[in-house]
């Protein structure tokens, strides 16, 4: 039996909540904080423990029979460890984690220009869905409220 299955749900669940709290709960200090700490934080602690536990050989990551050797920084390697279950574990990790601290600093760059919740979601919603789409953007909407508020 491997972990793999169990981790990626629990890694999903639980970014499908911070992404919850994010966008449609209050913007008070506690939910920036369950955000960041049980939700960024937390995604982070997993990545790294997962990619230290593959780097040291500690962990089986399920290797698909005839994809290669995972590892390195060749683009064999890198594909080789994307075919295997603790390999796209990990990967979607870090896209999870990635994704939701960049939705956390577009809802509080918004919420500094004055931005309102319903003008935000769409760009949430993209980040969750497809990270660097939801961040370009935003980073182009915001662009001329960033300049009248001196680049803040």
């Amino acid at each position: 039996m491997t972990i793999w299955p169990g981790l990626f749900a629990f890694t999903n669940v639980l970014a499908i909540c911070a992404w919850i709290v994010l966008a449609f709960l209050p913007r008070k200090p506690l939910a920036h904080s369950v955000v960041l700490y049980l939700g960024v934080a937390l995604l982070c602690l997993i990545y790294v423990v997962c990619f230290a536990l593959f780097l040291t050989g500690s962990v089986d990551i399920g290797t698909v029979p005839g994809g290669g050797e995972p590892g390195g920084t060749s683009i064999e390697g890198i594909r080789a460890l994307f075919m295997s279950d603790g390999g796209v574990v990990i990967g979607w990790t870090h896209y999870l984690a990635f994704d939701l601290f960049t939705g956390l600093w577009i809802a509080r760059d918004a919420d500094a220009k004055g931005f309102s919740r319903i003008v935000q979601l769409p760009f949430l919603a993209m980040t969750f869905i497809a990270g660097p789409v939801g961040l370009l953007s935003w980073l182009v909407v915001r662009e001329r409220r960033a300049r009248a508020t001196g680049r803040g």
